[in-house]
């Protein structure tokens, strides 16, 4: 249980009978009085009290997804919507190990299916990294599935940016923002602006699973998404 001292503008109760951010001790109490193990905290200021929760949510988001990966290969039959999302940036005349130039092309694309319905767009940019619009396909697809109200429908994302999974599945990106959006080595968290929106959307959806596919090869969802991006590309 975190520790207290009842003289605080902001109590946060992150598990409680009623899980949320009082304006008073009293209003507190009543919500973790009784209630087994709960998980709270005061704070002087209303953007940590809501930093901490938001925090905490995320976590818990990231927990479900990862327990949860095994059933993504089922019978096709059990999710309501499914997704793939991609992208990719061509680093012409580059050397290896180079950074991405200023007029590099680079873009990103999103393939939704529920039912009979089918959504799909593309974007690009100058000057980005893959990781850059692999991160900004997946939180364009999210912020399109909650725009459509389905997201809490149970919903299949496939990627093949390892990049992307491991920074949800394994808890970095819940880590980055605990430490200020800083990595384990203390250096910042590149995308850091795109990580944070990302943070922001994730707890809207109770039920995403998360499948990853080698990219470019037999998942017709990620071809598609492959075709789809290098053709704004092409027209940029």
């Amino acid at each position: 249980m975190e520790g207290l001292v009842i003289a605080y503008r902001y109590y946060v109760v992150a598990k409680g009978k009623k899980p949320g951010i009082y304006h008073s001790w009293a209003e507190c109490q009543r919500e973790v009085n009784g209630f087994r193990n709960p998980l709270f905290k005061g704070f002087n200021e209303l953007k940590g009290a809501q930093e901490w929760l938001a925090h905490l949510t995320l976590a818990k988001t990231q927990q479900k997804s990862s327990a949860k990966q095994k059933r993504v290969k089922d019978n096709g039959t059990n999710f309501a919507v499914y997704l793939w999302t991609d992208g990719g940036s061509r680093n012409h005349g580059n050397q290896k190990g180079q950074h991405v130039k200023p007029d590099d092309k680079a873009a990103w694309a999103y393939l939704i299916i529920s039912g009979t319905q089918r959504f799909s767009a593309a974007g690009g940019e100058y000057g980005a990294t893959n990781n850059r619009m692999e991160v900004m396909a997946l939180l364009q697809a999210l912020k399109k599935v909650k725009q459509l109200g389905k997201n809490n429908a149970k919903i299949c994302a496939t990627l093949d940016s390892r990049y992307v999974l491991d920074a949800i599945q394994k808890g970095w990106l819940s880590a980055w923002q605990r430490r200020g959006w800083k990595t384990a080595s203390g250096t910042q968290v590149a995308n850091q602006a795109l990580w944070e929106e990302l943070a922001q959307v994730l707890p809207d959806f109770s039920q995403l699973y998360f499948e990853w596919t080698k990219g470019h090869r037999d998942n017709q969802g990620n071809v598609f998404v492959d075709e789809l991006l290098n053709k704004e590309m092409d027209q940029l």
